[in-house]
């Protein structure tokens, strides 16, 4: 297993060129080995067969008179009868009268024309025949010698070669065989090359396939080439992007259309009460001078209100805006906290809160446009005053946290309910469930966290058993 992963794994840091150039390596070599196995099985053969060709036109005779009386050895005779031959002796009317050896046929006589068309030596016929006179040979007075063809020797032959011979009758299987085994190693091959360029592809495409059909959760795993991993990492980087991209644009798509409703909701309530008073008044059902100044109130503070929801809205869209610009730049931030805190003041005092400022002497410096900034910290401020009852603690803090500066406001008073603290900078959230028409737009801390997100720094909420609410303004330096 530990090898075949790491064949893998080489096979993931190759590329497609590599890997091509290795397999017509190894087909080339397949085939050299098919060459020099096709070659010596050739040269096997023919020297095995000449070998006994040789044998037998160097020591056995092969023509009859060689096996009369007086001119036959035994070694020859031995030789014909070891190689399938034998001889037959033949009367005046060529009848078979003895015979020396194995008798393969079933001939016992000859007429004149047969014999005459024997001794021929046709290619279409069985054996090889010579023939000889007996003198004195008794009752016999032919002599005739029977040789299969196929253990004909070279020297029956003088007008061909062996070689020319071998060729006719061999060479043309081998060379069948050898084109067929070519063209099956061509295909295996081919279908190896085809199957490792096809496999990753069909994943591809299965992958597209179901991206198209809108499953953006879909990721390919490619074991393959260099090339093959890089279009693997790079399809399930897109299909990350766009799943993600689909689900933010439908979060945005709901946090949308609750806008719309909240909005709608905000809105309606105090235009309905704004309707309600100036109809009064229109249509003179409040004689009383007091009454009727007490409604004209109302209707001030609740256009007031309507006035303020739309700037704020105004201002968040705004901020959404990709044409916003923020101009953030390194800055001195100890003394610009100083001055936000001393135009709070004011305000603090008269809500008998109680103010701690924790901000060091020393120069500190982070990157921030001041303008948004004092608006980030005066919504947070006006949050604490605006919730808290009196004789609350307040706390503003400045700290270096390393490559980052930290504003704290935090307090000790009512607190944020916990399930509220992963919405509540969702626009129309708010810190009291109840939705008070008397409380905020619900937009101020939406607005604090796309400014701080648009000078490149992050808002959070937290909170221990000593001060219930803290707000973190982490800025870059």
């Amino acid at each position: 297993m530990k090898f075949l992963k790491s064949l893998r794994d080489l096979r993931k840091k190759r590329r497609l060129h590599t890997s091509l150039i290795l397999d017509f390596f190894w087909f080339n070599l397949a085939l050299w080995l098919l060459v020099i196995a096709t070659i010596a099985a050739v040269a096997i053969d023919f020297s095995l067969t000449s070998g006994n060709y040789t044998e037998m036109s160097t020591d056995m005779k092969m023509s009859a008179s060689d096996y009369v009386s007086g001119a036959r050895s035994e070694k020859s005779v031995r030789l014909l009868l070891e190689a399938g031959g034998w001889l037959e002796k033949l009367d005046e009317d060529r009848r078979v009268v003895a015979v020396e050896g194995v008798k393969k046929d079933d001939l016992r006589a000859y007429t004149e024309s047969q014999l005459i068309a024997l001794l021929g030596n046709s290619e279409s016929q069985p054996y090889y025949y010579s023939a000889a006179t007996i003198e004195d040979g008794g009752e016999a007075r032919y002599l005739l010698l029977k040789l299969p063809r196929e253990k004909v020797a070279i020297d029956v032959y003088p007008s061909e070669s062996y070689f020319l011979m071998y060729f006719n009758n061999r060479i043309i299987i081998y060379l069948i065989l050898w084109i067929a085994l070519l063209l099956f190693l061509i295909f295996i091959y081919s279908y190896w090359v085809a199957r490792r360029i096809r496999k990753p592809l069909n994943k591809l495409s299965y992958g597209l396939g179901r991206m198209i059909e809108g499953d953006y959760s879909t990721r390919i795993s490619i074991e393959a080439e260099k090339e093959f991993t890089q279009i693997r990492d790079a399809f399930n980087y897109m299909a990350d992007m766009i799943e993600r991209t689909t689900l933010e644009k439908r979060r945005a798509e709901e946090s949308k259309q609750r806008l719309i409703v909240d909005l709608s909701h905000d809105l309606k309530t105090p235009i309905t009460s704004i309707q309600g008073y100036a109809q009064a008044l229109h249509e003179g059902r409040v004689d009383d001078p007091e009454r009727q100044k007490r409604y004209l109130n109302y209707i001030h503070q609740k256009s007031g209100r309507v006035s303020l929801l739309i700037q704020h809205m105004l201002d968040l869209l705004k901020l959404d805006s990709p044409d916003y610009v923020v101009k953030a730049e390194r800055r001195e931030i100890g003394e610009f906290l100083r001055e936000v805190v001393a135009d709070a003041y004011g305000e603090i005092e008269r809500r008998d809160f109680e103010l701690v400022v924790a901000i060091p002497d020393t120069g500190t410096y982070a990157v921030f446009d001041p303008e948004p900034l004092t608006r980030v910290i005066h919504n947070l401020l006006s949050n604490a005053l605006q919730h808290n009852p009196p004789g609350t603690r307040l706390r503003i803090g400045l700290c270096d946290a390393g490559d980052r500066v930290e504003i704290v406001v935090a307090d000790n008073g009512r607190g944020i309910p916990k399930e509220l603290w992963g919405t509540i900078f969702d626009p129309f959230v708010r810190g009291d469930p109840s939705r008070s028409a008397e409380g905020g737009t619900g937009l101020g801390l939406s607005i604090a966290m796309r400014i701080t997100e648009k000078m490149g720094g992050t808002i959070r909420l937290s909170g221990d058993e000593e001060e219930k609410t803290i707000f973190t303004i982490t800025l870059r330096k």
